[in-house]
């Protein structure tokens, strides 16, 4: 996990606080799937068992929604209750988790996005506007990184105000994509999904966008 916050805000106490948040939800996490083992396997929406923590709530809403298990929403999850909790102490922040991103900026930001093999990969990036409320801007890949993808996506990214449903939503559209003959598909089933703000689909040298996308040239040194 990745953090950036404004030089401002920062203190050296921000370290030891953000490790004992992780470790506390991650704990959280372990002690629910003691009780519910099948969150952690299955591929598919999940009845959740109450009593639950939030963060397991908030997987598995977002999975059910996209249509798959809620451990496709782990990392978006920890990236968004990680950078709440760190906005009570900074005005601006960064959280990147594996390809997936909580942020709250005060200005435009530009994303950078790695798609593989694929010609547009570092040549591209999402220019962010700034949102009060805060945002998730999340990848996944088929051809890139130790996540299961059913997919051969080079990129799926999914920008929504919800971190966890916009990591959910891109697992599922990625799923979608064997072939660039499947973007077409995969961006209309990402477009249905209620929340989701934009969408960008990349495989091989095709490309397809819909939404809050703007697209910028990164000019490689």
């Amino acid at each position: 996990m990745h953090i950036s916050v404004d030089r401002d805000s920062f203190t050296p106490d921000l370290a030891g606080f953000t490790e004992k948040r992780v470790l506390t939800y991650r704990s959280e996490l372990e002690s629910y799937i003691v009780r519910d083992p099948q969150f952690r396997t299955t591929l598919e929406p999940h009845l959740i068992q109450l009593p639950a923590h939030p963060l397991v709530l908030a997987m598995v809403r977002a999975g059910n929604i996209a249509g798959v298990g809620p451990m496709a929403a782990v990392a978006g999850t920890f990236a968004e209750f990680v950078g709440r909790d760190l906005l009570v102490l900074v005005k601006q922040i960064i959280v990147e988790n594996g390809g997936d991103i909580f942020m709250r900026t005060l200005s435009a930001t530009n994303i950078s996005v790695f798609a593989g093999a694929s010609p547009f990969s570092g040549r591209l990036a999402l220019e962010m506007p700034p949102r009060e409320e805060g945002c998730g801007v999340c990848t996944s890949s088929g051809t890139v990184g130790p996540s299961l993808s059913m997919g051969r996506a080079d990129a799926a990214v999914i920008i929504s105000a919800s971190t966890p449903l916009a990591d959910a939503v891109a697992t599922a559209a990625g799923n979608q994509v064997q072939t660039a003959d499947d973007l077409a598909t995969a961006l209309e089933f990402a477009k249905s999904v209620p929340d989701v703000d934009g969408v960008l689909l990349i495989k091989d040298d095709k490309m397809a966008a819909w939404g809050s996308v703007k697209l910028l040239p990164v000019q490689k040194s």
